[in-house]
């Protein structure tokens, strides 16, 4: 990459401008190449997403089933197409995860072909993350050429939060991908005010909503301000194409919604998350205000700080993504001072603020909310982050003659080399080398920017060499973090880049506990913070007698996880179990092999082979024997909540055959309805007669005593 920019000093630096724009004078414009290229572009793009697969691919089954949560929705979904659809946990369909599914369909997809493994989960979030820094590539190189493409792409890359999220199965891999495009197709739109492409940019967003609900909205203002200002055709126009593109967005995202709304609630199963079993609390409460506020989503300090504009580089959120936040920030506001006073359609500008928008309204949202805002969350910073970088680093490199460029790009050297040195101070054990040699080399390489244009016979290979050290002092500090990210395991509900001690001060837990059947991560794990208590009697499961799904008693040959029945992937450790042993097929999460073999024992005569309370109890007993198990609570005590009567009713009519009462993570846990769970445990003893399996206590709910 330091070669792709480091052109010789007597290449002309050819401005080149759309129809009806005028250059701001003294300004070079980065002039779009052609579709082709130069021959050295296509191998450079070759290599840079063959390297970025092989990292994202690396060794990917020793984070097992990664997030035990979404691992048993994707579980649940390769045997039922009814779970399929809603994004249930278990193929029985007694309640959904607490997001839309469609990051479960591209990863059930590959499960009803490939078999459900760690593989067939992981993989496909890997490829959408090669695709993402392909399309980031492909949109910077539109209007800022070759080079500043594949810096783009190539941050996006080494960004550790993105090599952490594109292997595991949390849903905002898919999410940032869908976004990325929304991005591409947007400045395709704004060349040439095409409503085919600015619908297409709707479509995209709402369908990344069905990945991650609201969260993919936060780039809405920036693309809509955007169009509205910069594209080149008149007002009445522009106003008609976003309204199409509105309509887009919801058609792409409201159909599930309308779906789901109207389905019969005594036919569909309880939305997680939501207290009144509604779609629409979910999205606009749990998955939205809550996150801003707090309210019943709980509060997200213990995950990510304090609120506050410096969150995103705190000792909790830095090390994930703002490596090179300081530099994108210098190249935004540097590309905005140079633009000002270009025409209104002026493309630079268009685009510094199509990304400047994404990175400041998402960055202000999740630096402000008070609500649940875990780390990783950042990986949807990282694309516009990288974006800014390449298209900031082509502005200055074609405009290099000018004293003014220089400075700005010794800035940008100095705040990347002086910010990457603070990280890296934070593990202080992990390569103490890299520090002051990140240190000499951005100093070094900002000083020789300065100094090139007073050695006229040396200019150009000074400023050459300058820009290369600029390059890998930026670059090292977020590659050393992603490549111990690829080479660690990862499991559990919040993981965390980089190395050990970067992040996370609730190491195996979180606030409610670390109980039974919570896979505490190979590297961190936990649960959201606590809750709100919801008033009792809110979110009944549907009623007994309710149809089982055709798919709900599908096994594998041999009654473990998958078509493959192969067992949990190597590389695994720090995990919690239920029972104390290891069981096949856990990956991730253990149970003991006599409760498992208990769970199997005629698992097709039952709807649900247990219950017990909670997500991840439940994810962990599913994982280990691929049966179905009721979560009552659901994640984190926001859904799911049955009563008494309603329990006793599933039990008339045999659909549990056993009632595991030491679950966590929901019902009982935080933010559950801690009265019902008391009625449903005391009634259960009271009537059952309590064993232990594989040290845990287990009730027979078709032994009477």
């Amino acid at each position: 990459m330091s070669t792709a920019l480091a052109l010789p000093p007597t290449a002309p630096a050819r401005p080149s401008t759309p129809p009806g724009e005028t250059p701001r004078p003294g300004i070079a414009e980065p002039r779009p190449t052609p579709e082709t290229g130069p021959r050295w572009v296509l191998p450079a793009l070759i290599a840079l997403l063959s390297l970025t697969a092989v990292a994202y691919l690396w060794d990917l089954s020793a984070s097992g089933y990664g997030n035990s949560f979404y691992a048993a929705a994707v579980q649940a979904g390769t045997k039922s197409w009814k779970a399929f659809f809603f994004g249930s946990i278990d193929s029985s369909n007694f309640i959904t995860v607490d997001k839309s599914p469609a990051s479960l369909w591209v990863m059930e997809l590959s499960g009803r072909i490939f078999g459900f493994n760690s593989w067939s989960l992981l993989a496909p979030q890997a490829l959408e993350g090669v695709a993402a820094v392909g399309l980031v590539y492909a949109a910077v190189k539109r209007w800022f050429g070759a080079p500043a493409g594949l810096l783009a792409g190539g941050v996006l890359a080494c960004t550790p939060v993105a090599a952490l999220m594109f292997r595991f199965d949390n849903p905002d891999a898919l999410m940032v991908l869908l976004v990325v495009a929304a991005a591409y197709t947007l400045i395709r739109a704004l060349e040439k005010a095409g409503t085919g492409w600015i619908v297409a940019t709707g479509a995209l967003v709402g369908f990344a909503f069905l990945a991650k609900m609201l969260q993919s909205f936060t780039v809405l203002p920036a693309f809509a301000g955007v169009y509205l200002l910069a594209a080149p055709t008149h007002l009445l126009r522009r106003l008609w194409q976003l309204a199409l593109g509105g309509a887009a967005i919801v058609v792409a995202a409201g159909w599930w919604v309308a779906a789901v709304a109207l389905w019969p609630v005594a036919s569909r199963p309880l939305i997680d998350g939501s207290p009144d079993n509604s779609i629409l609390n979910l999205i606009f409460g749990y998955n939205g205000l809550s996150r801003l506020s707090g309210g019943t989503g709980g509060n997200g300090t213990g995950f990510s700080g304090t609120p506050g504009a410096l969150r995103l580089f705190n000792d909790l959120m830095g090390g994930q993504a703002s490596w090179l936040l300081p530099a994108s920030l210098v190249a935004l506001v540097a590309g905005l001072v140079w633009r000002g006073r270009s025409v209104r359609t002026d493309r630079m500008r268009a685009a510094l603020l199509v990304w400047g928008g994404w990175l400041l309204v998402t960055g202000a949202v999740f630096s402000l909310s008070s609500g649940v805002i875990h780390t990783y969350y950042t990986v949807a910073l990282a694309p516009a982050i990288a974006a800014l970088v390449g298209m900031g680093g082509a502005m200055l490199w074609k405009n290099r003659a000018r004293p003014v460029a220089r400075a700005v790009g010794a800035v940008a050297i100095g705040v990347t080399a002086g910010w990457s040195y603070v990280l890296l101070g934070r593990t202080p054990e992990f390569l103490p080398w890299l520090r002051p040699l990140i240190l000499i080399g951005g100093i070094s390489a900002a000083a020789v920017l300065l100094v090139a244009p007073a050695i006229p016979r040396l200019a150009g290979t000074l400023t050459g060499v300058a820009v290369s050290l600029a390059l890998l002092v930026g670059l090292v500090g977020p590659v050393a973090y992603s490549a111990t990210t690829v080479t660690t395991a990862h499991t559990g509900s919040i993981p965390s880049a980089g190395p050990a001690g970067t992040s996370g001060p609730i190491g195996g837990g979180a606030p409610g506990g670390n109980g039974v059947g919570f896979p505490v991560g190979a590297r961190r794990g936990g649960l959201p913070g606590p809750g709100g208590t919801r008033p009792p009697g809110i979110g009944d499961g549907p009623p007994p007698g309710a149809a089982r799904s055709a798919g709900g008693a599908a096994r594998s040959a041999t009654g473990h996880t998958g078509a493959t029945g192969s067992s949990p992937p190597e590389g695994l450790s720090g995990t919690a179990s239920i029972g104390g042993g290891t069981a096949p097929g856990s990956a991730g999460a253990t149970t003991s092999v006599a409760l498992d073999t208990s769970l199997r024992s005629d698992a097709d005569r039952y709807r649900w082979v247990a219950a017990t309370f909670g997500s991840q109890s439940a994810a962990t007993l599913e994982l280990a024997t691929g049966d179905p198990v009721m979560a009552i609570g659901g994640f984190n005590g926001e859904g799911g909540n049955i009563s008494l009567a309603t329990f006793e009713a599933y039990v008339d009519r045999g659909d549990i055959h056993y009632f595991i009462a030491s679950g966590t993570g929901g019902g009982g846990g935080p933010g559950g309805n801690a009265n019902s769970d008391a009625a449903i445990t005391s009634w259960v003893e009271s009537h059952y007669a309590a064993r232990t399996i594989g040290g845990q206590t287990v009730y027979d709910l078709t032994a009477r005593r």
